[in-house]
Parts: structure tokens; C-alpha cells; sequence
């Protein structure tokens, strides 16, 4: 299994956070990444999520939420046709820090027969594509300040 991690602080409350996070009707407004999701956070529920790494074409997944456990994570497992051929456990966490700000964790754990295949050439993409959203879901959560 290889896994990416991001994080950013965040001077925002994690309800704050969290309510911008599952709002996803406005990620178009905001998201750099992950382009649009439809759906419900809710375990066993279907996800409808389109990406676009920075430089490549998008490309558009049905995760099964996994967790929806209320301003702490959203979790969705997807997988690249068949299961167990290129699997991504994705994963939004938050946790309060000092000030009642947010540390934001975002982070996939990729699996399947062919990870070592893919993941050499999309790494670095969805590396940085994990960091723009980050830094724009922080941006929009201090935007208008608590």
C-alpha cells in the first residue's frame, strides 16, 4: 500500500470547515481539484466526484462513502474499474488545534495489483492537487472570518 498525506492549518472552526467541505454544490466556485462532487455524505452512500490534476484531462469516480463522521472526516473508497486492481481509500480529517482552529488532513492510501503502474506518473499531480485544495479551502474558510 502507498499512501499521500497533505496538511494545512486552517484559523477557522471546524465547523466551519466541515460545512464548506460538504457543501458540494460550491466546489466549482472554489475547488482547484476536486472539481464537483455529487451525492451523500453518508456511509454506504454513492459518491459521483470528477478531478482534474493540474495538466491532465479529468476523470470521474463512484466512491462508497466509507465515513461521515460529523467536523472530524469524510472518508470514500473508489477504485479504478475492478476492485483490487487500483483502489484509493481518500480522507478528509480535522481536528481542533489551538484557538479552536483546524488542522486539515487530506490523504489517499492506494491499493491493487496495479498501484505500481500508475502511481509513479500521477504522484506528483495529485500531490499537488491535494495542496491546492487544501490552500483554497483554507482561503475560503478565513475568508469571512469567524
Amino acid at each position: 500500500m502507498h499512501q499521500i498525506v497533505t496538511q494545512i492549518d486552517i484559523a477557522a472552526s471546524p465547523e466551519r470547515v466541515w460545512s464548506i467541505l460538504t457543501d458540494f454544490p460550491a466546489y466549482p466556485q472554489w475547488n482547484p481539484f476536486i472539481r464537483a462532487i455529487s451525492g451523500v455524505a453518508k456511509p454506504g452512500e454513492k459518491l459521483r466526484v470528477n478531478i482534474q490534476p493540474e495538466g491532465r484531462r479529468a476523470m470521474t469516480f463512484r466512491p462508497k462513502v466509507l465515513k461521515a463522521a460529523n467536523q472530524q472526516e469524510l472518508r470514500w473508497l473508489g477504485h479504478l474499474g475492478i476492485p483490487g486492481l487500483f483502489d484509493g481509500k481518500h480522507y478528509f480529517q480535522l481536528t481542533t488545534i489551538s484557538n479552536g482552529h483546524t488542522r486539515f488532513t487530506q490523504g489517499e492510501q492506494f491499493s491493487g495489483i496495479l498501484v505500481g503502474v500508475f502511481l509513479s506518473s500521477m504522484e506528483a499531480t495529485t500531490t499537488a492537487g491535494f495542496q491546492a485544495m487544501n490552500q483554497a479551502l483554507k482561503n475560503r474558510a478565513e475568508a469571512n472570518g469567524e
